[in-house]
């Protein structure tokens, strides 16, 4: 195992981390975990030296924490850091924050959490939980020792990202990032700006959720093919974020043994700078190459926006184009229906045109939005 910064901390993480978000599960029930097999996975990736073990509140509905608790016995929670998360939507009155964090001591069978970050921060979460005194009230949870060190995990934009970074002397933060992502949300600039102001940076999705696992179309295929060097898709992924001065560790959401035996190697494999310019130059071809893949050219420029019927045009474009690009229209289908409010999607549009009108690409957006909505809509809903 390799083992790289910390931030300002003396501590050294394994370059892997186990995220217990995707764990193995019966009956294709989210909540029902596979303790035996995943007990051996966390384990096993233990004790190949993985030292930092992250869960939160909701993953497998509730009961990753619980078994994350269970799983550290027998002498495992003290060769590790343990994270987990505030589950910042569902505060509502200050008295909370000690109510949640209690019942997860209790539920991972722990005095303190090494490493407690505020959950999802976002346009809407962040001031909240802020105007609610969370900053003062984790210091006095960091001083009666129930968590050791606070960070965040972040979900929206660049502005918003730098705003939380410089609000606190935070210890860490977790971001989304991936070789396809190097502008989303935090991005690259992000990661940096983080990193120069001595956070340790966690980075999360390095997959981006599977689709970097699954058959590559036909010219990203082939452009893998060209590399000197062979590396399974996960591995070039994998090697891609470790590559990165500014990453503490990225976490794997694995879910068989297998991607843990798997993780391990690559882990031991990684270094910062260890991709020579041609590998980063063929990484930047495969980008392209899924880029292309998008049939709506959306830029994302925002010019299309506000919509006056509140139709949220560039995320919907957004979803459509990756379930082309990774040839994964059920995740589509399930970031359409889940995560946009019904007042969101595309039959809202009510043909007003000005959208068109502002658009600098020259999208026939009213009429991709019908497309869209045909293909990615639940027919019961």
């Amino acid at each position: 195992m390799k083992y790289r910064h910390f931030g300002r901390l003396e501590w050294k993480p394994s370059a892997l981390g186990f995220g217990a978000m995707r764990l193995p599960t019966l009956d294709d029930a989210p909540g029902k975990i596979d303790e035996p097999v995943a007990t051996r996975m966390i384990r096993s990736a233990i004790d190949a030296g993985v030292n930092y073990v992250d869960t939160a509140w909701p993953y497998h509905e509730g009961e990753s924490e619980p078994f994350v608790g269970r799983c550290l016995q027998d002498g495992y929670r003290e060769r590790v850091k343990l994270a987990t998360k505030m589950p910042c939507w569902l505060i509502t009155e200050a008295t909370e924050f000690d109510t949640y964090l209690d019942q997860q001591l209790e539920r991972l069978q722990t005095e303190t959490i090494d490493f407690y970050l505020l959950h999802a921060l976002n346009k809407t979460q962040w001031p909240k939980v802020r105007d609610l005194g969370v900053l003062d009230w984790a210091q006095r949870a960091i001083a009666d020792g129930r968590i050791r060190h606070l960070g965040f995990s972040f979900h929206d934009d660049l502005s918003l990202f730098k705003e939380i970074v410089d609000a606190y002397d935070w210890t860490f933060c977790q971001i989304m990032y991936n070789y396809m992502d190097t502008g989303f949300q935090a991005g690259t600039e992000g990661l940096k700006y983080a990193a120069g102001r001595g956070l340790a940076v966690v980075v999360m999705e390095p997959l981006r959720g599977g689709s970097l696992t699954r058959p590559a179309p036909s010219s990203v295929a082939e452009i893998w093919r060209q590399a000197s060097v062979a590396r399974t898709q996960v591995d070039w992924a994998l090697q891609w974020v470790w590559n990165h001065p500014e990453v503490s560790l990225l976490l794997s959401g694995m879910s068989e043994l297998s991607h843990v035996e798997e993780n391990v190697v690559s882990a031991a494999n990684s270094g910062v700078g260890s991709m020579s310019t041609e590998e980063l130059d063929l990484v930047d071809r495969v980008r392209d190459a899924y880029r292309s893949l998008s049939p709506i050219p959306c830029t994302n420029c925002k010019y299309c926006m506000p919509c006056p019927s509140g139709v949220a045009i560039p995320r919907i474009f957004d979803i459509y184009n990756q379930g082309k690009m990774y040839n994964d229209e059920e995740t589509a289908k399930t970031r359409y229906n889940r995560f946009l409010r019904a007042e969101e999607r595309a039959d809202r549009c009510v043909a007003c045109g000005s959208c068109e009108a502002a658009c600098p690409q020259q999208i026939e957006i009213i009429s991709w939005l019908k497309t869209v909505h045909a293909a990615l809509a639940d027919p019961d809903a």
